[in-house]
């Protein structure tokens, strides 16, 4: 069993190296931003004028879903098998898990948050319940951030295959993602946070099983 304030340390120190890299290779980052901007931009050029709530609730959550597939697929797939190593011989694999799981969780973050003020600026602002939203966001992003970076890194240990990675992620994700568009749509008709309540509640709890079954399974996938 590791030490709380081991495995605290570890995360810590791992975090700070995934920003430290993202900010050094700053073409991933831009390169996920700039898939963000054209594909709001090309979905504004086309629904101009005739979006309704319903459309704007899912385009917002579809472009959602594929920069996160795409930017969280690179968590482990582009840790090379001396680097990976290295990380073998100086953490514990929980504290690997967790680290990416924070640091995609805050990526996540910043690019849900970037998705809503483009579509915003482009498509309007059809929200009506703005908490309820951004609590779904966040939600959302933490969700998204779990279960992409559990697929990556089970993809990551099978040849470091991306098309692997979509085809395990997109069973799992799309009913998560289905319950996210009906909280978001609740918060587009101002429903109460009583109604929502249950839907969140099941939110939180798929994503306190996720974190759990990963922190259980993934040390015996980390020794492969």
């Amino acid at each position: 069993m590791i030490p709380f304030f081991v495995l605290l340390t570890e995360i810590k120190t791992l975090i700070g190296k995934d920003f430290r890299l993202e900010f050094k290779q700053k073409y991933a980052l831009h390169g996920i931003l700039l898939y963000l901007v054209s594909t709001i931009f090309i979905t504004y050029l086309a629904f101009d004028n005739i979006i309704d709530r319903d459309t704007w609730n899912s385009l917002f959550w579809i472009t959602l879903l594929f920069v996160a597939v795409n930017g969280i697929s690179k968590s482990f797939i582009q840790e090379n098998p001396a680097r990976h190593l290295y990380y073998y011989t100086v953490a514990s694999p929980q504290a690997a898990l967790l680290s990416k799981i924070i640091y995609n969780f805050f990526m996540m973050t910043l690019l849900s948050v970037l998705s809503f003020i483009f579509f915003f600026l482009l498509m309007g602002n059809p929200v009506i319940h703005i908490q309820l939203f951004l609590l779904t966001l966040i939600s959302g992003s933490f969700s998204l951030s779990s279960v992409l970076t559990l697929v990556a890194a089970i993809a990551s240990r099978a040849g470091h295959n991306f098309s692997l990675m979509a085809i395990l992620s997109f069973p799992i994700i799309l009913p998560l993602l289905m319950l996210l568009m009906k909280l978001s749509r609740m918060a587009l008709n101002s429903v109460s946070w009583t109604d929502a309540g249950n839907l969140l509640l099941v939110l939180m709890t798929i994503n306190m099983s996720v974190i759990i079954v990963a922190y259980l399974l993934f040390p015996y996938l980390w020794k492969d």
